[in-house]
């Protein structure tokens, strides 16, 4: 037999999600290889009509603590971590009666699963397992002699293995699962311990660990030299992550950066209130609207910038309709994203093979708190994501005029759309709809001043007699530092300001806004998004 071939005697089985097990047990059992089980598994392989010795007649020791320790022990440590080639280790497997154990196949405790239902702390500490990951870890550790499996979607690749080799694996299997191993057993720690630093307010713990399941391999990242995965974090957020795709090519890369870009913006607009559309092509929305139904909605984020619109992620805070879907497709459209949509929408969609929809079953919670990453040469940044909401900030009037109550409401829309915006950001708005919109300039004036072109643009491509500036309001993510920002505002004719005030020269600006007839509201809040 080839040295890299291992026979596998015996298997130790200890899952707590039993999908495919029996099957995977009885195919094992065929191959006559001795298992070995614990708690409910065992019971579930005895039930099935199968032998099984129990891991307590293995150790000699019965379960204990409310099964919080039954496979601790040498006789199962001592199976999995000696090295059968190693004259000493061989000695010591004689001299206490340890049984070797060729093939591990463990997956653990639902932790996630349990944080994800809400459960309360003490029901979360005891589904942090212990026996389970040691286990792994030991056995991933020995893999020369060893196989682990944490996952049952590896059943039929260990099955292909002894089956062709007679009941051994090969190395090369081996060192796959002793991978998949050390890589669960990680991310599992990961959750565990991000879960402790937000039970304890932590948000600078000494040690940030990070851990995520591969969704998909891509066949390319942001530029085709690049390669990239994709891979679902712990946290049970609506988005591209969780969402259903019903139709549809695979999502690239960029695919999936702009449609979550586009979900999180468009999930700033209550549903219950009013049907909101968000355009969104390069990660930054080329579009935003409000309408009565979704139809009109898209229809005016479309009108916004429809050369833009071309190729672009289409979020709605709604259930797709028919109606809305017909318009939709009548331009080329990577993605559609929404909550749900209704058969008759999905139908139509279909017709066109290669756009992907995306149902997630909800909106994200733009209130919830939660983590932002950002790598760097070395190392990555964490901080939380921007959570705040123009809903709840105090709007202070700067300037002698106060804003109609019309101008209000497209400040407040305009300014959550520029938090959606690359930095510096500038929003035009106007009846609920963008009009212009200026992103990641590395002048603000110059951000502004390309948001002005942009809505003299949607003027001409919609036939209208003059730039759709002309009444609108603006939104600055940040404040204007000098005062020429907001006059080119005003020359492309906004009648008033939204921005978070706090720059040293407010004053010039308020003098400005004032001498130029526009009303300004301050909120206090920066939304920064690089």
């Amino acid at each position: 037999m080839p040295n890299e071939l291992r026979r596998v005697e015996r298997a130790l089985l200890s899952v707590s999600d039993k999908t495919g097990l029996i099957d995977f047990a009885r195919a094992l059992s065929r191959l006559g290889i001795a298992l070995v089980s614990t708690g409910g598994t065992a019971k579930a392989i005895a039930e099935a009509g199968l032998a099984v010795t129990d891991v307590s007649d293995l150790t000699g020791f019965p379960e204990m603590m409310d099964g919080r320790v039954k496979t601790l022990h040498p006789k199962v440590h001592g199976g999995l971590l000696a090295i059968r080639s190693h004259p000493e280790h061989q000695a010591s497997m004689i001299g206490h009666g340890i049984a070797p154990i060729d093939l591990l196949v463990v997956n653990l405790y639902p932790f996630e699963a349990t944080v994800a239902a809400g459960k309360p702390y003490d029901d979360c500490i005891e589904n942090i397992d212990i026996g389970g990951p040691a286990m792994i870890r030991a056995a991933a550790k020995n893999h020369n002699d060893v196989a682990v499996v944490v996952e049952a979607s590896d059943y039929a690749a260990v099955l292909a293995d002894l089956e062709t080799h007679k009941g051994a694996t090969t190395l090369t299997l081996r060192r796959k699962l002793a991978q998949k191993a050390y890589s669960r057993t990680a991310a599992y720690d990961a959750a565990i311990s991000n879960w402790f630093a937000n039970e304890l307010g932590d948000t600078s713990p000494a040690f940030r660990a990070l851990g995520g399941s591969l969704a998909e391999t891509m066949r390319y990242g942001e530029n085709p030299h690049q390669w990239a995965a994709f891979y679902r974090t712990p946290e049970q957020r609506p988005g591209v992550a969780t969402a259903r795709q019903v139709q549809g090519k695979q999502l690239s890369y960029n695919n999936i950066n702009d449609t979550d870009a586009a979900f999180e913006c468009v999930a700033e607009f209550d549903p219950d209130r009013t049907a909101a559309c968000v355009i969104v092509k390069h990660a930054n929305p080329c579009g935003v609207a409000e309408g009565g139904s979704l139809l009109e909605a898209y229809e005016r984020a479309l009108a916004c910038d429809p050369v833009s619109a071309f190729g672009g992620i289409v979020a709605l805070n709604r259930k797709l309709d028919v109606e809305a879907a017909k318009k939709i497709v009548e331009i080329f459209t990577e993605v559609i994203i929404a909550p749900d949509a209704d058969e008759e929408a999905i139908a139509l969609v279909a017709a066109k093979k290669n756009l992907r929809l995306l149902l997630t079953g909800g909106l994200p919670d733009v209130r919830k708190a939660g983590l932002s990453l950002r790598t760097v040469a070395g190392g990555f940044l964490a901080q939380a994501r921007d959570n705040a909401v123009v809903d709840d900030m105090e709007l202070k009037v700067m300037t002698k005029r106060q804003p109609s109550e019309a101008e209000l409401a497209d400040l407040r829309f305009a300014f959550r759309v520029a938090k959606h915006v690359k930095s510096n950001a500038i929003v035009y708005a106007k009846g609920l709809a963008t009009v212009g919109v200026g992103a990641g300039q590395m002048s603000r004036v110059d951000s502004s001043r390309i948001a002005a072109w942009k809505a003299g643009e949607a003027a001409k491509a919609a036939g209208a007699p003059e730039s759709l500036a002309k009444g609108a309001v603006v939104a600055s993510d940040a404040f204007f530092p000098f005062a020429d920002g907001l006059l080119a505002a005003a020359e492309a004719g906004a009648t008033a300001v939204i921005q978070p005030g706090g720059s040293m020269r407010d004053d010039e600006v308020i003098k400005a806004a004032d001498e130029a007839g526009l009303a300004m509201v301050f909120t206090g809040h920066r939304h920064f998004r690089h």
